[in-house]
């Protein structure tokens, strides 16, 4: 199968099986959901869910958060990954976001990445999801999911995946995608066990493919 054939196949089944494909962290306006990607970092974004609350009702904007202290924050992210790193991030992201961009999360990648915290996939994020743009970002789950199922080839890093990915999905289609792919690989194709046996899109499937092979 040719990758143009793969990728118009697995598109079009995710169009049919998951019309609906969104982001599962809660937010209600961009500084929000800039503040919990940051978060979701190492992290699963039901962890960043029980957090978040807490934080948003005690800092509900970037310029409350810009005021706060590191060991404040700290303490209400304690339970993730490297709240350590991730409440010096979230201070200085708020103090850059009042200072220099009056509290308006950018939607621009390079002028989202010089916030702290924000490395390229978070801008891709906050661009695909709250800017509608046509931007892939690519994280474990789109990582491993794009290579297993023949839609990358041999990318070593997000960032080879992200351009090979973007050479071949419609435009119109960029930010869904993302998000096919994420739940896709939180739910079905798995880390360790993926579920190909369930999986709709194993006749597309290198991985499943030659798993097959070593079957026979």
């Amino acid at each position: 199968m040719r990758k143009k054939e793969r990728f118009e196949k697995i598109i079009s089944w995710f169009q049919e099986n998951m019309p609906i494909a969104e982001t599962e962290l809660h937010y209600s306006n961009p500084y929000e959901l800039l503040v919990a990607v940051i978060l979701s970092a190492q992290c699963t974004d039901k962890r960043v869910n029980m957090m978040t609350p807490a934080l948003f009702d005690k800092y509900p904007s970037a310029f409350d958060l810009s005021h706060a202290t590191q060991d404040d924050i700290f303490e209400l992210i304690r339970s993730c990954s490297y709240p350590n790193n991730k409440a010096k991030h979230l201070l200085g992201m708020a103090k850059m976001l009042v200072e220099d961009f009056k509290e308006e999360v950018p939607d621009d990648i390079k002028e989202l990445q010089k916030l702290p915290g924000v490395g390229r996939k978070t801008a891709n994020v906050i661009a695909s999801v709250i800017y509608d743009k046509p931007a892939m970002a690519v994280d474990t789950h789109v990582f491993r999911v794009s290579a297993r199922l023949g839609l990358t080839t041999n990318a070593k890093t997000p960032l080879e995946t992200e351009k090979q990915l973007m050479k071949f999905i419609p435009e119109e289609h960029v930010a869904t995608a993302h998000h096919w792919l994420i739940l896709h690989g939180r739910y079905v194709c798995i880390a360790r066990t993926p579920k190909c046996k369930s999986c709709g899109l194993k006749d597309y499937c290198k991985y499943y493919q030659k798993e097959q092979k070593k079957i026979k």
